[in-house]
Order: structure tokens, then C-alpha cells, then sequence
């Protein structure tokens, strides 16, 4: 019931709320905390490659880009598997940011190797953002590390136990390195988030006892095999409907709340158990179209995740917390978080809400990173990062499996989801995931899968 009464509180959805909160970066304190110097190195100017030029990539881009009142911002290299994305993406940000955006044919790289050749192009302080498919992250976050980089990598950062376990050993290395690295978790840096949150840490609740992570809205997107095309470039344009490239809607789509969850909770899940399935999706997929998985946390508290994307659903999204003295409801998907005086939320129950400017999460999370490197401070959101991917991770190989996994089980997992990614070097390469003569694909079953 405080699910229900809490929906009314939510944001139809994330490109609508980012629609909402728009630019307004420059009205709130953060704007004041950070401004313009010069770096270490003789130029000014931060080049930036991206990689991954997807609505994400170009949108990561554009916050890059916008930074340039700290210094000197340009976009000089570009890389994807599809020349229609990179196309399209340069398209857009050289309309959007003319005298910025300097990426001639000879710095647009084509195929699976092209994220090694726009890396090789950076120098010095400056920046790749790593936005392909999370499948892919872990090798190209090593390689960066290895060459220098400094990173921006979008979420999520991996499918599976072997991916984490390298993205963190990757994030160690930055950090002796002094590189700076940070994740697209950007609800981390929604200013109404972070005073929800602070209040609740003061005590505005009491302890917190249960946490609720919910995702529940329609279909998710399916785009037919066209004419011509390859199995892998199938898979991968629709990358959210097979689990070795999105790791799950569960992981890929709900890592925020979880994130959110774990942040209030100020601790990591020691063990999940949970169910999920396919009962309404009928595109030929991997894809379960519902998940509901309970996490234990180290005091035996619990954090219960939900997600569920069909047609004519209760409708949800965002986090509900149960304190011993009242609620509150925040989290990826809810504009103004609440605080209630009790778990009935009502309006004659508000202790507290959120009523000030306007915020863009997604430009913050920016101007934090470039803030960082012209100024050479500790910035290295890996491991936050990582452990909140591997929550989703731990929440999937649970519900998939039907079996109880703990939060070291799934961290030293030997499963890896696609092996030798790294081989791949064309998109006429098999995929990973095969269809049966019937054109359906693999779907873990509960009971029959195995967790690790």
C-alpha cells in the first residue's frame, strides 16, 4: 500500500525528468564550489574522445562539452561498431556545439578495435567516454588505464563477477596512476538526492529498516533483425534485451535505485534470493519482463528490488525507505524527494520535501570530473561503481538461478556471460548468444540455471 500511495509522487520517466531539471546547474551551490583554472599541462584544453555513440554516448558528450566555462573543451575522436550512430552523433553535437566538436574522418573509428585507436589519440588530462554496451566496459576501462586516460564510464560497468573483478583492478591501477575516474551513476549527484539522503543519515526516519527499489513501467524496446544483418549487430543494437550484453533489465535498469538503496542503507548486500521470468513478452529475446529480489544486508535488514516493464501495469519509479520513525521516498524517477512523520504517506504526514532549483544530475557528474583533473584532486568513483553493479549482478544470477547467492559468491564467480569479447573483430563474428532453429534464444530458468 505505501508503494501505491508513494507512485503518485514519481516522475513519469528519466527523459522527461531530465527534460525537466534542464541546465539549471548554474542556481545551485555546486556552481559556486567549482570554478575555472588551469590545469598542469601547457594547453588548456581538455580533448575528449568518445566511444560509444549511442543516445547516452552523444548524451555523456554533451555534458562533457558543456563544461567549457571551467576551461576549454573539445571533442576530437569518435569510435562505435555502427557508422549510422557515429553519423548521427556527430551530427547532433556539431549542430549543438559548433567550434567544439573537431572530429574529421581520419579520428572516426569504425569496429570493435576503433576504442583503441580513439584512446591512443588522448593525451596529458585529457578524457574518453566510455558509453558502448556494458559488456564491453571492463576491457575498455582496462585499456585506458593502461594507456593513462582519464575516464568517464556510463553505467552499468559490467555483466557479470569476472567484469567486476577487472574493472576494480583497473580502477586500483587509475588510482596509483592518478587518474581520474567517474561513473554515470548520477543520482550520486542529484543536489535534492544528497540532502534526502543526509537528512535521513541525521536521524529524520529513525533507523532504517526496509529499503524498496522499484522499476515498473512498459515494454522495453525491440527492434527487428533487418534485412541483412548480422546476429551480432542484431544483439547489439538491441542490447537491452540480451543478458551477456546488458547483464539484465534487473542490473541495466534498476542499478540506480539499487545504488540508491545501498547509499541510504550506507552498506553492500551480503546475500539475495529472488524469482523473475517471461509471462508477457513475446519478442524473440532474452529478456524476463519481471524481477522481485530481496537482499540482505549485513544487520539482517532487507532491500527488496522490483522491476517490471509490460503493458497496462501498476506504474512506478523510485525508492520507498522504512525508517522506525517514518519514510521517505527519493531515488532515480522521484523529482522532489519527501520525508514522512510516519509510513503512511500522506500529505498531512510531510516532515519535509524538496522544493528548490531546478538540478541536471547528468551535467553535475560532469563538472565534478573536469573540476578534478584541471584542478589534479582525488576523484575515483571505481568502486562505488563496481559494487553497485555487482548488487544487480548478485540480484540476476539469484532470481535466474532460483537460489540463495552471497555477495562474495557472486564476486568471485567464474561465469563469464560472453567470453573472449575481446576476439571480436568484425560484425559478422558469431554472437555469443545463438538462436534455435526456431528463431528463440536461450532464457535462464529458475531452478535450472545455474548462479555461478
Amino acid at each position: 500500500m505505501a508503494a501505491n500511495q508513494a507512485g503518485s509522487k514519481t516522475t513519469p520517466s528519466r527523459r522527461e525528468f531530465l527534460q525537466a531539471s534542464g541546465a539549471a546547474l548554474a542556481g545551485t551551490a555546486l556552481s559556486g564550489m567549482i570554478t575555472p583554472r588551469v590545469h598542469a599541462a601547457e594547453s588548456n584544453t581538455i580533448r575528449v574522445a568518445l566511444v560509444g555513440c549511442g543516445g547516452r554516448g552523444t548524451g555523456a558528450a554533451g555534458n562533457a562539452l558543456l563544461t567549457n566555462d571551467l576551461g576549454p573543451v573539445k571533442l576530437v575522436a569518435m569510435a562505435d561498431v555502427f557508422e549510422n550512430r557515429l553519423a548521427g552523433s556527430l551530427k547532433q553535437l556539431s549542430q549543438k556545439f559548433p567550434g567544439q566538436v573537431d572530429v574529421p574522418a581520419e579520428r572516426q573509428f569504425l569496429g570493435f578495435d576503433g576504442y583503441k585507436k580513439a584512446i591512443d589519440l588522448l593525451d596529458g588530462d585529457d578524457l574518453v567516454l566510455l558509453a558502448t554496451p556494458p559488456a564491453f566496459r571492463p576491457m575498455h576501462v582496462e585499456y585506458a588505464v593502461e594507456k593513462g586516460r582519464n575516464i568517464f564510464m556510463e553505467k552499468s560497468f559490467a555483466v557479470d563477477g569476472p567484469g567486476i573483478r577487472r574493472v576494480l583492478a583497473a580502477g586500483k591501477k587509475a588510482e596509483e596512476k592518478g587518474l581520474k575516474i567517474a561513473g554515470g551513476l548520477m543520482s550520486r549527484h542529484y543536489s535534492p538526492l544528497e540532502e534526502a539522503v543526509r537528512r535521513v543519515h541525521d536521524g529524520a526516519i529513525g533507523d532504517v529498516i526496509t529499503c524498496w527499489a522499484y522499476r515498473e513501467h512498459g515494454p522495453v524496446g525491440y527492434t527487428p533483425k533487418s534485412e541483412g544483418m548480422s546476429e551480432l549487430a542484431h544483439q547489439i543494437r538491441n542490447y537491452s534485451c540480451y543478458t551477456w550484453v546488458n547483464g539484465s533489465f534487473l542490473l541495466d535498469w534498476l542499478i540506480h535505485n539499487l545504488d540508491v538503496c545501498c547509499w541510504v542503507k550506507d552498506a553492500w548486500p551480503v546475500s539475495a534470493q529472488g524469482q523473475g521470468g517471461r509471462q508477457a513478452r513475446d519478442k524473440a529475446d532474452q529478456l524476463f519482463d519481471h524481477y522481485a529480489v530481496e537482499f540482505t544486508f549485513p544487520d539482517g535488514t532487507r532491500l527488496f528490488g522490483q522491476g517490471r516493464h509490460m503493458v497496462d501495469c501498476w506504474g512506478f519509479f523510485g525508492d520507498v525507505i522504512h525508517g522506525t520513525k517514518g519514510a521517505a521516498v527519493l531515488g532515480e524517477g522521484i523529482k522532489d524527494p519527501v520525508i514522512y512523520k510516519s509510513h503512511k504517506q500522506a500529505k498531512d504526514n510531510i516532515a519535509w520535501q524538496y522544493d528548490g532549483p531546478a538540478v541536471n544530475a547528468y551535467d553535475v557528474e560532469h563538472r565534478l570530473l573536469f573540476d578534478a583533473i584541471r584542478n589534479n584532486k582525488p576523484y575515483n568513483e571505481t568502486q562505488r561503481c563496481a559494487y553497485a553493479a555487482l548488487t544487480g549482478i548478485l540480484g540476476r544470477m539469484a532470481a535466474e538461478s532460483g537460489k540463495e547467492v552471497t555477495w562474495e559468491e557472486a564476486l568471485n564467480s567464474d561465469l563469464v556471460l560472453a567470453p573472449d569479447l575481446e576476439k571480436l573483430t568484425s560484425l559478422d563474428d558469431p554472437a555469443p548468444v545463438q538462436p534455435d532453429d526456431k528463431g528463440n534464444y536461450p532464457v535462464a530458468m529458475p531452478g535450472f540455471t545455474k548462479a555461478l
